[in-house]
């Protein structure tokens, strides 16, 4: 299974982009409120999520995705669940994902240490050791980042590739007329 974390403050198109694609890809994705079964967007979108945290403790996920918006980001860093979910998700040789801000929660956990990342302009200082690159999403080992909300869409189709085939990738891409 896949989880979203999802915290007051999250960037609406950073999470709803890569559920929707994910789902389109035959995967089973959940998103998972951090504080509450209903969050609301740096935008004023509400969302109402499909776990709670006590119910995501439960799960090993293939694939965590941490969205980014402010002050969803670091909402999410603070969060005990995050933390959780980061370990479990690591532990049993699954994939973590973050765009954005989001980035940050992985830097600040020492994770991007040696590897390839990127982030929205201007927390690149939380990357902590990683070599800050200059395309919109990047994949360093189990570890995908994106630079923000206009690269959403890659970065949900990178996930599939990594999930699923290029194949279904290219076929997701043609569908929804992505050029």
């Amino acid at each position: 299974m896949i989880l979203i974390l999802l915290a007051d403050g999250f960037e609406e198109i950073e999470a709803l982009t890569p559920l929707d694609v994910l789902r389109r890809a035959g995967l089973d994705v959940k998103t998972v409120g951090i504080s509450g079964k209903f969050v609301e967007g740096s935008h004023g979108i509400r969302v109402e999520c499909d776990l709670s945290e006590s119910e995501a403790l439960n799960i090993t996920p293939e694939l965590l995705i941490l969205p980014g918006g402010m002050p969803g980001a670091t909402n999410l860093d603070a969060s005990t669940t995050t933390d959780r979910l980061i370990k479990t998700t690591l532990n049993s040789g699954g994939r973590l994902a973050a765009i954005c801000a989001a980035p940050l929660v992985l830097g600040r956990r020492g994770l991007l240490k040696g590897r390839r990342a990127v982030c929205y302009p201007g927390f690149e200082g939380e990357l902590a050791c990683a070599t800050v690159c200059d395309a919109p999403v990047v994949t360093d080992g189990c570890i995908t980042t994106a630079k923000g909300m206009g690269a959403a869409l890659d970065f949900a189709l990178e996930l599939v590739e990594l999930l699923v085939s290029t194949e279904q990738k290219e076929k997701i891409a043609k569908a929804i007329m992505k050029p």
